[in-house]
């Protein structure tokens, strides 16, 4: 019978059968979700044989959610991602103007989805601007929660930005302009140390051997500085026997110690002409809200842009794996979209679920329907010789490859 995840003893339970839920999302949402969960349900069934299965359900965000219900992001999906712990969606498309917000970030703040993880890695085939993209591995872990992102603005001329600007100008001593707009970038201590945790215990997980904290310390030092710092103070308070700073490494000639973690910190714009120019010498990246938005997108172009890349936000618990990319409506319905970076999303989501063996047959399999140069419209326009297959074709040479 299908069971919930759930939590016992500060441990996540899961079930043989559990219940996930899952959002198809906007545009080519459904395509790419259709490919997806064909491509799970195979690997569980080849992997499992029947012991082990996943009992989809749908709820509903986005357009759907909207002609359905009258709402964008209904209170029910929130509560079922909440209550189920794990649930995986496609693209959604947030409605321009009105003051209308992100129902991605909505969800993020709602279920307190503090950490947004991105691993990027290259998969041999895959078209790519870089000479040596098999020299980028690592996981971006980007602060969900605050900096610009936490929405506190006001528009130009209101009555809340006038507030703001003369309480600044007046008793802050601050020369804001009469026609600016005005927001607020916070960061706490709180925020920036529990996803610095997140990040060290993921390095500690899975073997890596650096954690980077990106940041523009050098000039905003009361907010991105202070981020830095904190990263700093909780690596070193709670992970003291097993992470080295930069210069302590020094004196071991450059080379960590086994078991050693090194922790280091780069200036954010720095921080791209490294991954550029050095991408080897970087593994798990910890970024504020912003600097991670910009960074994670570049980082993922270099090794074939978004339509290869998963992602998931991840709380204590609850973890909502997403795509990466939009819902391009333009060839919604077409069979151009590319499932591959829901199809790796999902790989994530097994992996968090314990269910490695799924994951890893599935990788195996889109690895394998790519160096056969068998691909969807974005890869094969960009390689040649490749045969072109729809999105739903694509799903099934991945099966065939499994």
């Amino acid at each position: 019978m299908p069971d919930k995840v759930y939590i016992k003893d500060g441990k996540l339970i899961i079930p043989d059968n559990p219940i996930i839920p899952f959002i198809e999302g906007d545009g080519t949402g459904p395509d790419i979700w259709r490919a997806t969960r064909k491509v799970v349900d195979a690997a569980v069934e080849k992997v499992y044989g029947g012991r082990r299965t996943i009992e989809w359900k749908e709820i509903l965000a986005g357009e759907k959610a909207f002609h359905l219900t009258g709402k964008w992001l209904p209170e029910e999906t929130v509560d079922a991602v909440r209550e189920y712990i794990i649930a995986i969606k496609g693209p959604l498309t947030t409605p321009v103007g009105g003051g209308f917000r992100s129902i991605n970030v909505t969800l993020r703040q709602e279920l307190d989805l503090y950490a947004c993880v991105r691993p990027v890695k290259w998969i041999p085939g895959v078209p790519s601007p870089l000479l040596h993209p098999e020299q980028v591995d690592v996981v971006v872990f980007r602060e969900n929660t605050e900096d610009i992102y936490a929405g506190i603005e006001w528009q130009a001329g209101s009555e809340g930005a006038e507030k703001i600007r003369e309480f600044l100008n007046t008793r802050m001593g601050c020369n804001v302009p009469e026609d600016a707009g005005i927001g607020i970038k916070y960061m706490s201590k709180t925020a920036s140390e529990r996803i610095m945790r997140k990040a060290l215990k993921y390095a500690v997980e899975n073997g890596r051997k650096s954690v980077t904290v990106v940041h523009k310390g050098n000039i905003m030092k009361y907010t991105e500085g202070s981020f830095k710092n904190w990263c700093y103070s909780l690596a070193e308070r709670e992970f003291k026997d097993i992470v080295m700073t930069e210069k302590e490494l020094l004196s071991y000639g450059g080379n960590a110690p086994e078991g050693k973690i090194v922790v280091k910190d780069r200036i954010a714009d720095n921080m791209f002409q490294q991954m550029l120019l050095r991408p080897s010498e970087y593994d798990v990246i910890v970024t504020p809200n912003l600097n991670g938005d910009y960074l994670s997108d570049a980082v993922a172009a270099q090794v074939g842009g978004l339509g290869m890349a998963p992602g998931a936000n991840i709380g204590d618990f609850v973890a909502l794996f997403e795509a990466t990319h939009g819902s391009a409506p333009d060839i919604a319905g077409t069979g151009k979209a590319n499932p591959g970076s829901l199809i790796l999303t999902a790989v994530m989501m097994l992996e968090y679920m314990g269910w490695k063996e799924a994951a890893g047959m599935i990788l195996r399999g889109l690895e394998t329907a790519i160096s056969k140069k068998i691909v969807t419209n974005d890869l094969a326009k960009q390689m040649e010789g490749a045969k072109e297959v729809k999105t739903w074709e694509f799903a099934d040479v991945i099966i065939a490859s499994m």
